[in-house]
């Protein structure tokens, strides 16, 4: 028999297919929710990752930079580096700013900086913009102050500082600083001096904690990344660290970067979860055409003309979703950009990335193959007989050109995301827990279905037809499990992520936490800091520590520059970390292996690391580590490894010495002081500082409560993400019910129409309904808790590397609400069918 051609196929799509979609409008929104999400998360990574590699030269200051910690470089190296090209210096240290005089109105009495001192080559790109004139140059006695800084002291343009020894003048307040994001996270905000006004602070003494920076602005077509990976070979035993303009923030870039994939997969999820959505769609829509497919194969359609013209129909659709949601996804960066103000890291302007628009549509396109092709090959199957009989006895077969296409198709998917992944192992680690949890939800439907069959049936009528809904000819329970199960999972899940990260920053810190932090004590002050704190403060409990600045630079007989790619998990190796030595084993911390040192050792070096770290390095006990601190290389043999408890906000280090190793080497104090609580510990907090720095001008008090005002903020931030990407898979949840109830929708009208000939009311044929979806509710309670709450575990514990601590009251109360308003919904969708009548609904049949 002769076949229709694509043409006379798309002609008769186009005619049946109506101006709004009628009947398609669910396999609209899932795709285009779906792709929508992964295209504006896609794009919006792109766009930072993207400006920050653009702007490598103004982000890092320069096209090669070279830090070092506590110590500056000597006249041979500084000559050896200024005669590559361009030369800038520049230093930074954490300072307290205090007002001078009777200048400021006294919104605080000191305020944690980051003191910057520049030579008069700053900035070698860019420019650092003020709000009142144009930057050159500064003179000793000026400084140029953040806004934040300017707020919080109430002081502007003509006020004076305090820092250390030395008061400056406000030059102007500054708008952009153009190497801001290379810098790093802050604890507060920037000061701008000259180097001479550095000096003049008296605040860089030995042992003091700050970062000398040295970039170098290259000739036009110099390479810069061949240039530092010589000046690493050259000095390798300098323990300097090095940044190229290619890679000008690695942190910022690496932390955007895994956080928009973890984001992207959730979009993803939520596109393989609105799939099924799209299934339910498409498979009512048939059942709305069973008499058009019927009629057509009689009058001598062949099943690949079936196939042709609904196929068309759906790719139509399927295209304007995926197009729009691209659209959508395309402008939303810029919207997000607006929304979001100085929390992301750079501006970025509007700018089309393509492959993040590229793989957001191979997604959707991939998604609707797979979820299209089994309802339409019952279609392009099914006699005409059967048709007409599937409202009662639907057909449930799978032919295998599609079992072979949906497959294909679900492999190229796979193999996508892994090979587009930055972690594959996590990508499909995702994918397979998400594909699990279908499965089981799947599964758990087939066993409500085959229990519902043979429990005995109950005297009372509303409550017989419910169960028996759960398994008659044409019933969704599969679907509506699935739909149900999903939305209260993530219901769980959410609560789960958002109390346990409420309880991580207002209950456990604070309970724990010291009040404040001293940086940068001079270590031979340490008796008169503890005599001015027990006079201050009588009963204050005191940890002192040494500290020092370290670089990880070999271990087990491996250098770090030689490695090919650092192992997973390691943060020791990249760049500088805090060292210290202790006799005793210090607070916070357990020994897992290995033995403590004695108080009086003095043999060669020994090392105790934390083992996490140790773990992911694949070293133990009795392998040896090098480390350079202060420019020296240490090698130490690794005596024990530490569980360290970062929690308690105390003095947790990943590196301990002997105290042989580095008690000589020029180092500062920092420690912690903990006072009484309530609103006379907030008053011992300003006294103490005060008092501190009139003895001690060049250290640095931290409120503690400050620093975790700024830790929640970060967490609110991105818990708003998370939830912000989970919502889409919230709704895409909702559309699957919804798919569910529109599947079914002819077999509950024939239903209804019965029912309410024999004499029910729309109330008894609704609370039947409300019954069936209860007892699914109350069945899939257990099991959405259970799934949700290993989600949530997953993303607190292994993510976020925070204490599981859920309020329980919290999710099950989520769980109940989250049944109520599904369930709420699923009524909704059945409204509709009451206001059918009878007979016109008999003459249908």
């Amino acid at each position: 028999m002769k076949t229709l051609g694509w043409g006379a196929s798309w002609r008769i799509a186009r005619r049946d297919l109506h101006a709004g979609f009628r009947g398609l409008r669910l396999l609209f929104l899932c795709l285009f929710l779906g792709v929508g999400t992964l295209a504006a998360i896609g794009s919006l990574t792109a766009s930072i990752t993207g400006e920050i590699a653009a702007r490598g030269q103004t982000i890092l200051g320069g096209d090669i930079e070279v830090q070092l910690t506590q110590r500056e470089l000597d006249a041979g190296h500084r000559a050896a580096l200024s005669r590559l090209g361009a030369f800038s210096e520049t230093i930074r240290m954490r300072a307290m700013a205090q007002e001078a005089g009777d200048a400021g109105k006294g919104k605080s009495p000191a305020v944690l900086t980051e003191l910057k001192g520049v030579d008069g080559a700053y900035p070698l790109y860019g420019a650092l913009a003020l709000q009142h004139g144009t930057y050159a140059p500064l003179p000793a006695d000026r400084i140029l102050i953040g806004p934040a800084l300017a707020e919080r002291l109430g002081v502007g343009r003509g006020d004076r500082l305090r820092y250390g020894q030395a008061i400056f003048t406000i030059a102007d307040i500054i708008v952009d600083e153009p190497d801001r994001v290379g810098e790093g996270f802050t604890l507060g905000p920037v000061g701008i001096v000259s180097m001479e006004g550095l000096r003049r602070t008296q605040l860089i003494q030995p042992g003091s904690l700050f970062s000398s920076k040295y970039r170098i602005r290259l000739s036009p077509g110099e390479d810069a990344h061949a240039l530092r990976e010589g000046l690493e070979k050259r000095y390798a035993t300098e323990g300097w660290e090095y940044k190229d303009r290619e890679r000008a923030a690695p942190g910022t870039n690496r932390f955007i970067e895994r956080m928009g994939q973890f984001l992207s997969l959730i979009g993803l999820t939520a596109l393989i979860v609105a799939g099924i959505g799209v299934s339910n769609g498409v498979g009512s829509y048939l059942a709305l055409k069973r008499g058009s497919l019927a009629t057509m194969k009689i009058l001598g359609a062949t099943s690949a003309d079936i196939e042709r013209i609904y196929l068309l129909q759906l790719g139509a659709v399927a295209v304007v979703a995926i197009l729009l949601g691209l659209g959508v996804g395309a402008i939303m960066p810029p919207a997000i950009v607006m929304l979001a103000g100085d929390v992301l890291p750079v501006q970025p302007g509007f700018r089309l990335h393509v492959q993040p628009l590229v793989t957001s549509a191979v997604y959707g396109l991939l998604i609707a193959l797979i979820f299209t092709l089994p309802p339409l090959a019952r279609a392009r199957t099914a006699p005409a007989a059967a048709l007409f009989r599937a409202a009662v006895d639907p057909r449930h077969g799978r032919d295998r050109r599609t079992l072979i296409g949906v497959g294909g198709a679900a492999l190229m998917l796979v193999a996508i995301v892994l090979g587009t992944a930055r972690e594959p192992l996590f990508a499909a680690a995702v994918l397979g827990a998400t594909g699990a949890v279908l499965l089981l939800l799947l599964l758990l439907g087939r066993l409500v279905s085959l229990i519902a069959r043979r429990v005995p049936w109950p005297r009372r009528p509303l409550l017989r037809l419910a169960i028996a809904n759960l398994y008659r000819p044409g019933a969704q329970t599969g679907a509506l499990v699935v739909a149900l199960g999903l939305a209260l999972t993530l219901f769980v899940t959410l609560a789960g992520i958002q109390t346990s990260l409420n309880a991580e920053i207002a209950r456990t810190v604070p309970k724990k936490a010291p009040n404040l932090f001293i940086l940068d004590l001079p270590s031979p002050s340490e008796a008169a800091f503890r005599t001015i704190v027990e006079k201050q403060s009588a009963g204050a409990r005191l940890n002192i520590v040494p500290t020092l600045r370290g670089t990880v630079v070999a271990y087990a007989g491996q250098r770090v520059a030689d490695l090919k790619e650092q192992p997973e998990g390691a943060w020791i190796l990249r760049g500088e970390r805090g060292v210290t030595y202790s006799a005793t084993l210090p607070e916070g911390s357990v020994v897992t292996a290995g033995q403590w040192w004695p108080r009086d050792y003095s043999g060669p070096p020994l090392l105790s690391i934390d083992e996490e770290q140790a773990k992911a390095l694949g070293v133990g006990v009795g392998d040896s580590m090098t480390v350079s601190v202060l420019g020296r290389e240490i090698e130490a043999r690794i005596a024990s490894l530490r569980k360290v408890n970062w929690e308690t906000m105390g003095f947790n280090y990943v590196l301990v010495f002997s105290p042989n190793t580095l008690a000589t080497a020029p180092h500062s104090l920092t420690a912690t002081i903990s006072m009484a609580a309530g609103k006379a510990g907030e008053a011992q907090e300003n006294a103490m500082t005060r008092v501190l720095l009139g003895a001690f001008p060049g250290a640095s008090v931290i409120a503690v409560g400050e620093m975790i005002g700024q830790i929640s903020g970060l967490l609110d931030q991105m818990t708003g993400a998370i939830l912000w990407a989970a919502s889409i898979t919230i709704l895409a949840g909702i559309a699957v019910l919804v798919g569910a109830i529109a599947a079914s929708r002819q077999a509950r009208t024939y239903d209804s129409v019965i029912l309410k000939t024999l004499g029910a009311t729309r109330a008894q044929v609704l609370g039947t309904q409300a019954l069936e979806y209860g007892l699914l509710a109350l069945m899939l309670a257990a099991v959405s808790l259970l799934l949700g709450t290993l989600a949530a575990w997953f993303v607190i514990v292994q993510i976020f590397a925070f204490n599981w601590s859920p309020d329980w009251g919290v999710v099950l109360g989520t769980l109940a609400g989250g049944a109520v308003l599904t369930l709420g919904i699923g009524l909704a969708g059945s409204i509709p069918m009451m206001s059918v009548r009878p007979a016109r609904a008999l003459r249908q049949l």
